[in-house]
């Protein structure tokens, strides 16, 4: 159970407080620290799914724990930057939303049997809202360059890409389950 791969998904869940907390009390150095936790712990979301399958490690502990460090991560710093005001509700609720949705959607259809994996456009998903939160994370400007401008329409893009993978996920659930009946 506590193999590389999924000690690399324990480090992302164990990175969610401590940008959290740097994200509390923001300025330009918490702020830049709080990013640079964001992206190492971004990067083992990469890692750790590389790692499983070459090592041939792939645990039922480890497909649980993934999609939940990711949501865990993406939901506590989207909750934050609205916090903070640097992010509007509404993408927040959009973004938490969807992720609440796939996850009851997931346990009703491992409660029959049927597994639905996570498809490109989830996982596409992950990653525009990964990047498109570092540039909103670091929120002043760096070297005189404000990347927030940048960070917002790459959220947009994002939340398209989200809705998009839930009416996806959905209509695969029904679809999967409809078979399985």
């Amino acid at each position: 159970m506590f193999n590389i791969a999924n000690n690399l998904t324990l480090a992302r869940i164990a990175a969610v407080p401590i940008i959290v907390v740097l994200l509390y009390y923001p300025n330009k150095t918490t702020t830049f620290l709080a990013l640079i936790f964001f992206i190492i712990a971004s990067i083992t979301d990469i890692f750790d799914g590389i790692i499983a399958r070459r090592f041939n490690i792939v645990t039922n502990f480890g497909k649980f724990l993934d999609p939940l460090a990711d949501k865990l991560l993406i939901n506590s710093i989207l909750i934050m930057l609205v916090w903070l005001g640097w992010v509007e509700a509404w993408i927040a609720v959009v973004i938490v939303g969807r992720e609440t949705m796939v996850t009851g959607l997931r346990a009703i259809a491992a409660d029959v049997g049927v597994v639905i994996a996570a498809d490109k456009y989830g996982k596409m998903k992950t990653i525009m809202q990964m990047i498109s939160l570092c540039p909103l994370i670091l929120h002043y400007p760096l070297l005189g360059i404000d990347f927030v401008p940048l960070g917002t329409a790459l959220l947009y893009i994002a939340v398209v890409l989200t809705i998009f993978s839930g009416i996806n996920y959905l209509r695969r659930f029904f679809k999967d389950l409809h078979r399985a009946a």
